[in-house]
C-alpha cells in the first residue's frame, strides 16, 4: 500500500492565503545531532508536529515517544473498512496511547490519521481472540466500550491503567465475540435521540477519561 503523503498542507493550498504552519529552512550554522534531518534543515519543516519535533528525522520521533507511551492501547473493530481508525489513530496519537490494534480486515482509511500513523505503533490481529490473546500476554485489560445492557457507566467507573479499550465497527458496535472477551464492558452516557455515538468520538472520550485519571 503506498504511503499517504506527508503532513501539512501542499503548495495548492499555502496559494489559497491560508497561513503556513510550521518553521521555514533553518537559518545559519546547521546543528549536528544525530535527530535532526538535513533536508528539513535545508527545506523547512511543515509537518504536523508540536515545536518540539521541529527539524527532528521521524525514526527520532517515534524513539522519543517511545520512553514516554502511557500503558493504555486501544482497538477498533475494522469489518467494513471503517472510516473512523483514522481519526483514533490521530485521537491515539495524541494522548500518546502505547498502540492502536486494528482487529480483524488488515487494511484501513488512513486518511482520518492525517499521517500521525507514521509516529503511532499500529499493530494488526486477524479476529478477537487473538487481539485478547495478546492483551492476556502483556497483563493489559480488555476494556469494551458499548451502550449495551448491563454496560457500567464510564462516568463512575475506574478505568484500569494498563488496559486496551476496545470499540467496535461503527453502526454495528462490538461484536459478540469483542463482548464476550471483554473484562469490562464500559457505556458512554447518552441524553438525546440518536442510539449511538460516532464510534472515533467515543474512543476520544473514553482516550479522555483515562488521561483524567492517569497521565501526569
Amino acid at each position: 500500500m503506498t504511503e499517504p503523503p506527508d503532513e501539512g498542507p501542499g503548495p495548492t493550498e499555502w496559494a489559497t492565503g491560508a497561513p503556513e504552519v510550521g518553521v521555514g529552512p533553518w537559518e545559519g550554522s546547521w546543528p549536528d545531532a544525530p535527530h535532526y534531518d538535513p533536508e528539513l534543515l535545508e527545506h523547512g519543516d511543515r509537518r504536523n508536529v508540536v515545536d518540539r519535533y521541529r527539524y527532528w528525522r521521524r525514526e527520532a520521533i517515534v524513539a522519543d515517544l517511545d520512553t514516554r507511551r502511557h500503558p493504555f492501547h486501544v482497538a477498533i473493530e475494522n469489518l467494513r473498512h471503517d472510516a473512523n481508525i483514522g481519526t483514533i489513530v490521530r485521537t491515539a496519537n495524541a494522548f500518546l496511547a502505547a498502540a492502536v490494534h486494528v482487529v480483524g480486515r488488515r487494511r484501513w482509511n488512513r486518511r482520518g490519521a492525517m499521517v500521525t500513523d507514521r509516529y503511532q505503533h499500529v499493530v494488526h490481529h486477524p479476529d478477537v481472540a487473538d487481539l485478547v490473546a495478546a492483551a492476556r500476554a502483556e497483563g493489559l485489560v480488555v476494556v469494551a466500550v458499548d451502550n449495551g445492557p448491563g454496560a457500567a457507566p464510564l462516568e463512575t467507573t475506574p478505568l484500569p491503567r494498563a488496559c486496551v479499550l476496545l470499540f467496535g465497527q461503527e453502526g454495528s458496535g462490538l461484536s459478540a465475540e469483542a463482548v464476550a472477551g471483554a473484562d469490562l464492558v464500559v457505556s458512554i452516557a447518552q441524553f438525546g435521540s440518536t442510539r449511538s455515538i460516532n464510534a472515533g468520538v467515543a474512543a476520544g472520550i473514553a482516550m479522555h477519561a483515562w488521561i483524567r485519571a492517569h497521565a501526569t
